[in-house]
């Protein structure tokens, strides 16, 4: 396996980078996290589908607006999380005092319907760790 690094700095630089990964004969994409690429994720799942590029991203929304798949921290335990370092600060706790924790769960996301558009087979062995499926 061959890595290649392609910096996304602006909104012309996704269609380059994509550009690039399709001549060079990419054949998948991993898109790190980044404020901006999830501001711009419609154009960055879109470049993605009209490159023929399947695509791994770090947040479900990407998925949801017709990205491959995710893999990353569950959002919604992260919230539920936070709500019980509220509860401990509201009952007097100093939040200096609280201990710092990591991510425990994360949530594998596919969509089918991209998958079958760019011709993707899913095997079964994946497809049996998927948190949650967009037909």
């Amino acid at each position: 396996m061959q890595l290649q690094y392609l910096d996304v700095l602006g909104s012309k630089d996704i269609e380059t980078v994509f550009g690039v990964a399709s001549k060079g004969g990419a054949d998948a994409v991993l898109v790190l996290g980044s404020p901006f690429l999830l501001s711009n994720r419609t154009q960055t799942t879109d470049l993605a589908a009209k490159s023929r590029l399947p695509a791994i991203y770090y947040t479900a929304e990407f998925v949801q607006d017709g990205g491959l798949m995710s893999y990353g921290v569950s959002s919604a335990d992260l919230f539920r999380r936070a709500a019980g370092y509220v509860d401990r600060i509201l009952k007097g706790a100093r939040p200096g005092d609280l201990p710092i924790e990591q991510p425990t769960k994360f949530d594998l996301i596919l969509n089918m319907k991209t998958a079958k558009a760019l011709g993707v087979t899913i095997p079964t062995s994946l497809r049996v760790r998927v948190d949650h499926v967009i037909p």
